[in-house]
């Protein structure tokens, strides 16, 4: 399905000539995303509107070429690479907030807003987007829909798809459709846009969506809790849910995230603790301050060394940075990295630091994790050099014996990061033989002739 000469000349035709590209320096640009993996497409296309989006669709559907939509490149698992060749569909140019609606609480916006500038805007308002996945300062809200994000908040507030009330979307036959309503309610027929949200591409290409928003929280207070043994942060985690106490955020970092990211911004960390809780509360003023205070004592009193208030929004920021550093911190270890974004039941979290760390005993390889505690989310990183042979399959043993400890313990291999290309081969480990072929059954009637996004989720025949 290689890109002819004529198909180049009618896509120029449709975006303008000074938006479409075939210059090398460009197509390298748009070839490779968060994993490392590069993939070279014949073209890179930049579209200002859903009808551009239509025409090129139904194009590429008439002259038979691959059309794989892209937003800011920052996916872990692959999912805007062009790994079959064609051309990329760059969303950056429909960027506009369309509309901040606080009578009902809804926003309108289009794909190529970056995440973090929405959350500014819509609290310039006092209005609240919860999802925040820690790419947000870069990240765009059409690549959080397509991967259904997490982030912190998930814990307390749920992931992107509890944000989405409604869509525009371009199918891969070119025909444009909307789903879902405005209202906060609405059962009409089968749930198109929840089909729509995490499809990662394969389904359709959204250019408009409706976002539920919530009030501006009244105020936020934020502790670390240090402890020496990742064992013991761990059960706090599950005391803490046990407890029915729901934070908006309980991140964690182990002692290897800790090192590297103190190393890399040089803040202050405690770099011998065993593990570092970051718990975050929000609500009524008097609400979060009772909350906090009931948090520290049980932190403590779960064995604790430290519990430490951020006084003032200045060292929350900085907590926060490095939260979000620590996956870039990591290449301190090892030029290269797998990283993977299981998810086990809270209260199973205990076992899986158990068995993470036997892992990291036996096998002699560099392993970090961190994550999302709150929810069960782990993000679980082997540092490597993937050019040396025996690293890259103890490595890969690793995280096939995580996989299917994690489905053992009644989770999942992925949380927030997608199936891509990365975990493709993994996910008949998940997913039945029924219910994958219902899946595959989906993507033809939407994709008859396989144009959108392919070689993504499903294993290789």
């Amino acid at each position: 399905m290689a890109l002819s000469n004529s198909s180049l000349k009618k896509l120029r035709q449709i975006v303008g000539k000074e938006h479409c590209t075939i210059e090398k320096e460009e197509l390298v640009c748009y070839s490779y995303d968060a994993t490392g993996k590069m993939y070279l497409p014949d073209a890179v296309i930049f579209p200002e509107s859903s009808d551009d989006i239509s025409a090129i669709l139904k194009l590429a559907n008439k002259e038979r070429f691959f059309v794989i939509p892209r937003g800011a490149g920052s996916g872990m698992t692959g999912g805007s690479l062009p790994v079959q060749g064609g051309i990329v569909l760059v969303m950056k140019r429909l960027n506009r907030i369309l509309e901040i609606d606080r009578d009902n609480l809804i926003a309108r916006v289009q794909p190529g807003v970056v995440t973090g500038h929405f959350h500014e805007a819509v609290e310039k308002e006092s209005l609240f987007y919860p999802p925040d996945p820690a790419s947000s300062d870069f990240s765009t809200l059409g690549g959080n829909l397509a991967e259904c994000a997490g982030g912190p908040r998930a814990v307390k507030y749920g992931v992107t798809r509890d944000y989405v009330l409604g869509l525009e979307a371009v199918l891969p036959t070119g025909d444009i459709i909307k789903t879902g309503v405005k209202t906060v309610k609405g059962v009409v027929g089968y749930d198109l846009t929840r089909l729509l949200v995490g499809s990662e591409g394969t389904l359709g290409i959204i250019t408009d969506m409706t976002l539920r928003l919530l009030p501006l929280p009244e105020s936020v207070s934020t502790i670390t809790v240090i402890f020496d043994k990742m064992e013991a942060a761990a059960q706090t985690v599950s005391e803490i849910i046990r407890q029915g106490i729901i934070p908006r955020t309980i991140e964690y970092m182990d002692n290897a995230s800790i090192r590297c990211t103190e190393s890399y911004l040089k803040i202050g960390l405690p770099v011998d603790a065993g593990a570092m809780l970051i718990i975050e509360v929000d609500g009524k003023e008097n609400e979060t301050a009772t909350e906090i205070e009931v948090l520290k004592s049980l932190c403590m009193h779960k064995g604790a060394r430290d519990v430490k208030m951020a006084e003032t929004n200045a060292e929350r920021d900085d907590l926060w940075k490095a939260r979000k550093a620590i996956s870039p911190a990591l290449y301190k270890y090892a030029p290269d990295k797998i990283n993977e974004d299981i998810v086990v039941p809270r209260s199973r979290i205990p076992d899986m630091v158990v068995k993470i760390a036997e892992l990291r005993e036996r096998s002699g390889l560099t392993m970090a994790t961190f994550g999302h505690a709150g929810d069960g989310n782990i993000h679980f990183n082997v540092m490597l050099d993937k050019k040396n042979r025996d690293e890259l399959q103890k490595a890969e043993a690793a995280v096939l014996e995580v996989f299917e400890y994690t489905l053992e313990l009644g989770g999942t291999i992925s949380g927030e990061h997608g199936i891509g290309i990365t975990k493709s081969s993994y996910i008949k480990k998940e997913i039945g033989e029924t219910e994958l072929f219902l899946m595959k059954q989906i993507k033809k009637v939407f994709d008859p002739n396989g144009i959108l996004n392919p070689g993504k989720l499903f294993p290789a025949e």
